[in-house]
């Protein structure tokens, strides 16, 4: 396996990887093919253990996580969300690591005032998924195998680049609840991705709801671009936090 995650295994299985409200659905896809699974897991550990033992896993979470941050948060951020359009604040912007370790949300807004330029709070939606990053990071940076085959991505950008790296025109959420046209355009680009048309158009599993599903199809999708060495990080190439992890956003 190289720097990249990507192996030689013909056979290798890959996977996409979207938080749920039971924890995490992640798509096990072969790197070519029809062969696929999805399963719904409380531990992100899960998935690095996985029996299919992907080579490369692509997860809608920050990972790499800045000391002090400029207007945007990460370079990743404001890399990526040009490229957007109507979608961009679908991004948000990442605190520093000492923000983000806080349980408590005053705090964590005292600590990214304090280590942003200029001075800015964490959105209450980042901080939500806190715990999800907190545990990502903590599985990186305790295993250096691990972190060379988990990559950063974002559904948006997937589709963004499923869509010939043009900005979707339909949200998939409009004020809270699902919108079934953007939905319906998120499951004709990835049927053009040649992913499984059965596992595009199935109910979403106990745990996760059908756009937590479509993004871990999308992260699949671009876990395939990683492993065939064709995917792009924004920023290229990516900066590394204090632990050596990339700080990149890969389509």
């Amino acid at each position: 396996m190289d720097d990249n995650g990507r192996t030689d295994d013909a056979d290798a299985w890959l996977a996409g990887v979207d938080g749920c409200r039971a924890g995490w659905v992640a798509a096990f896809v072969r790197r070519s093919g029809d062969e696929a699974r999805i399963r719904v897991t409380p531990h992100f550990a899960e998935i690095l253990s996985a029996p299919e033992t992907p080579a490369v896993i692509a997860v809608d979470m920050p990972v790499g996580l800045p000391e002090r941050t400029g207007p945007g948060g990460r370079a990743a951020e404001n890399a990526v969300r040009p490229l957007l359009g109507a979608r961009q604040s679908a991004v948000f912007s990442v605190p520093s690591r000492a923000a983000l370790e806080q349980a408590d949300y005053r705090a964590a807004c005292d600590i990214a005032l304090a280590t942003s330029e200029p001075p800015r709070k964490i959105s209450r939606q980042l901080f939500m998924i806190a715990p999800k990053i907190r545990e990502v990071d903590a599985c990186l940076r305790s295993d250096a195998a691990a972190a060379a085959r988990v990559h950063e991505v974002h559904p948006e950008l997937a589709f963004w680049r499923l869509n010939g790296a043009r900005p979707l025109t339909e949200p998939k959420k409009v004020r809270g609840k699902l919108c079934e046209a953007g939905l319906a355009l998120r499951r004709h680009l990835l049927l053009t991705s040649a992913l499984p048309a059965a596992l595009i158009n199935c109910a979403a599993p106990r745990g996760a709801a059908a756009d937590d599903l479509l993004d871990a199809l999308a992260c699949a999708a671009i876990a395939r671009r990683i492993h065939a060495g064709v995917a792009t990080p924004f920023p290229d190439p990516p900066p590394v936090d204090r632990y050596g992890l990339r700080m990149a956003i890969w389509a």
